[in-house]
């Protein structure tokens, strides 16, 4: 069976800077996609992580037992309780302090991290502590880098929206440089009785094969740097960065949107053909 040639097709220049330009964009869209999903996910598993968990500071020494009372009727709410000690406070709190370091320790307030079963008995208990010492959740206490981590995912997404926009320009511009150029192949096709649609699918034709080429390099550039910076968030084991991952529905989506990228180009060079065809 004989493959179906197109009537006209696109000069090697101008296919390999498309080819070039298409596959950066796609790069930047799958990067884009992938650092916000993985971001995503680690605010997710970060919230989880620390929902249960709760910071009791007894700043008056004189509400100590009555803490420790409390602490011990909420025994069966608990799931872990462990006492922050003067010296892991010290060493936590070293690389900001100078000076004599001994005074610190009249300053140290006692402190409890404790682990609850639930929210609810996180949310009871603490009320009960926070009449007698200062109760903070770590989950409020790290809103902070909760907000920062989804401050992130906004940058991306916002990153990826440019790229698209930019896929869509790049396709358009092409598209009318293309018919510019074989404006004579045009006119002959009309002239013959060739529908518009005709000759939109050859245009198709021709940005579709440029779009998979260029879809598919972007895709297998970008995975690998991905991966590498996933790594090196782990490999950092601080905070946030630490937990960031994607899921296998998030690599499902990043392996769909180099077809999205080519569906979309394959629609846009239609849309613009056509266009450009009836305004002739």
């Amino acid at each position: 069976m004989k493959k179906k040639a197109t009537v006209f097709s696109i000069i090697h220049e101008q296919s390999i800077f498309m080819t070039a330009i298409m596959s950066l964009l796609t790069f930047l869209a799958v990067l884009a996609l992938g650092i916000s999903i993985s971001i995503g996910t680690g605010v997710i598993r970060w919230n989880n992580q620390w929902d249960l968990y709760a910071t009791v500071q007894i700043i008056n020494p004189d509400n100590t037992k009555e803490v420790e009372k409390i602490i011990e009727s909420n025994k069966s709410n608990i799931i872990e309780k462990e006492e922050i000690t003067k010296d892991q406070m010290k060493k936590l709190m070293e690389p900001w302090l100078s000076g004599n370091k001994k005074t610190l320790e009249n300053y140290l307030p006692k402190m409890y991290e404790i682990k609850f079963k639930t929210k609810k008995d996180l949310e009871e208990t603490g009320n009960q502590l926070s009449k007698h010492a200062r109760f903070l959740t770590h989950s409020e206490a790290l809103k902070t880098s909760t907000s920062a981590g989804w401050k992130m995912i906004l940058i991306s997404c916002f990153v990826l929206l440019l790229t698209l926009g930019a896929i869509s320009i790049c396709i358009s511009y092409i598209a009318k440089n293309i018919a510019l150029l074989h404006r004579r192949e045009l006119e002959i096709l009309n002239q013959i009785g060739a529908r518009d649609k005709f000759v939109a699918n050859q245009m198709q034709i021709i940005i579709g094969k440029i779009s998979t080429i260029a879809s598919l390099t972007g895709f297998l550039i970008a995975v690998p740097v991905l991966l590498l910076i996933l790594s090196a968030a782990h490999s950092a084991r601080v905070g946030l960065l630490a937990v960031l991952n994607i899921s296998y529905t998030g690599w499902l989506t990043l392996i769909l949107t180099p077809i999205l990228i080519i569906i979309f180009s394959v629609w846009m060079t239609k849309r613009t053909t056509l266009k450009i065809l009836q305004n002739n």
